[in-house]
C-alpha cells in the first residue's frame, strides 16, 4: 500500500475510482454499456498518445502548447498525399513531419534558449496556419483502395478482436515504461527535469536528451493523428484544436510535476481516461460544452495542487 501510495500515478488512481463512482450512481445504466466503454477506450486511446509524449517533455521542467497542431499536420499529410506515395510512403512522411517539428522547436529551446511555452505556442499557430493553406478549408478522403490497404487496416479498426489504437497504446506504453524506469535514457530525462545543474555534473547531456524529449513527444502526437485518420480517414482543418490543453491536462492529471523530474507513463493514461470520460457524460448528460472547457480548468488546477502536496509528503522538493 505505501509503495501504491509513493507511485506517480497515485492521484490518477483515485481518481479513476471516484470518477466511476459518481457515474454509476448518477447514470449507472446509461455509463455501463458496451458501447459507452468501446467509445471512451478508443477516445482514450487516441488522447494518451499525445498525453504520454506531452509528459516526457514536462518530466524534462519544459511543455509543448503544438501537440494539436502537429497531430492535426500529420493527419492531414497522411491523407492528402496518399495519392502520390500510397498508404506506406504517406505514412512515413506525416511521421517525419511531424518529428522534424519537435526537432526545430527543440533546437530552439535548447541553442536559442527560449522559453518551451513561447516556441510552442508559436508552433502551435504556424503549424495550424499550414493546415489551412494546404488543405484550402475543404475536406479530404482517403481513397477506396486506400481504406482497405493492409497498412490502414493494421492502424486502424481492429486488430485481433481489439480497437487497433488500444492495442498501440499497450505496446507504445510498455516501450515508453521500460525505457523510462530501466534505461539509462530514463534516468537522464528524470535527472535533467529534477535537477539540471546537478545532472551536467554528473555527466548528463540535458540539451541531447532535451531534444529527443521533443521529438518523441511530436512524433507520438503525429502516430495519434495517422491513427485517427485510419479510422475515421477523412481530414478537416480543426482536427487536433484544443488537444494540447486535453494532453497536459492528462499529463497533469496522471501525476506530472510542472516544476520537473517527476512523471508517470500508467498515470498520463490514467489521466487522459478522466478526461475523456468527463467529456463523454458532461455529452451524455446534455450539458453545454462550455462545462467541459470548465472542467478541463478546475480539474488542472485541483491536480497541480494534488500532486505538489502529495511530493512534498513524500519528501520531495518541487
Amino acid at each position: 500500500m505505501k509503495q501504491l501510495v509513493r507511485s506517480q500515478g497515485f492521484g490518477a488512481i483515485i481518481g479513476v475510482v471516484v470518477m466511476l463512482v459518481v457515474f454509476s450512481l448518477i447514470d449507472f445504466s446509461g455509463w455501463w454499456t458496451a458501447q459507452t466503454i468501446t467509445n471512451v477506450t478508443q477516445f482514450t486511446a487516441i488522447l494518451s498518445f499525445v498525453a504520454l509524449g506531452q509528459a516526457l517533455v514536462i518530466m524534462t521542467k519544459e511543455i509543448d502548447l503544438s501537440v494539436g497542431s502537429v497531430y492535426g499536420l500529420a493527419g492531414v499529410a497522411f491523407i492528402t498525399l496518399e495519392p502520390s506515395f500510397g498508404v506506406p510512403g504517406s505514412l512515413v512522411i506525416a511521421l517525419v513531419m511531424a518529428a522534424f517539428v519537435g526537432l526545430l522547436q527543440a533546437f530552439a529551446v535548447v541553442k536559442g534558449h527560449l522559453p518551451s511555452m513561447i516556441v510552442t505556442l508559436g508552433g502551435l499557430f504556424a503549424v495550424r496556419g499550414i493546415i489551412y493553406v494546404w488543405t484550402g478549408g475543404s475536406v479530404h478522403n482517403f481513397s477506396a483502395d486506400a481504406r482497405t490497404h493492409p497498412v490502414t487496416r493494421l492502424f486502424g479498426g481492429e486488430l485481433f478482436g481489439v480497437e487497433a489504437a488500444i492495442f498501440w497504446l499497450v505496446v507504445v506504453a510498455a516501450v515508453l515504461g521500460i525505457v523510462l524506469w530501466a534505461t539509462p535514457f530514463g534516468n537522464r530525462l528524470l535527472a535533467t527535469g529534477g535537477s539540471r545543474e546537478s545532472a551536467e555534473s554528473r555527466g548528463v547531456r540535458t540539451d541531447r536528451v532535451k531534444i529527443w524529449a521533443f521529438v518523441l513527444c511530436s512524433l507520438l502526437a503525429g502516430f495519434a493523428g495517422i491513427l485517427t485518420l485510419c479510422n475515421q480517414p477523412q481530414t478537416h482543418v480543426t482536427l487536433g484544436e484544443n488537444m494540447e490543453l486535453e494532453a497536459i491536462s492528462a499529463a497533469v492529471i496522471g501525476g506530472c510535476l510542472l516544476t520537473g523530474g517527476r512523471g508517470s507513463i500508467i498515470g498520463a493514461v490514467l489521466g487522459a481516461l478522466i478526461v475523456v470520460s468527463f467529456r463523454y457524460e458532461l455529452i451524455a448528460l446534455g450539458a453545454p460544452s462550455s462545462w467541459y472547457i470548465t472542467f478541463v480548468g478546475v480539474v488542472l488546477i485541483v491536480a497541480v495542487i494534488f500532486n505538489q502536496k502529495l511530493a512534498r509528503f513524500l519528501g520531495h522538493s518541487v
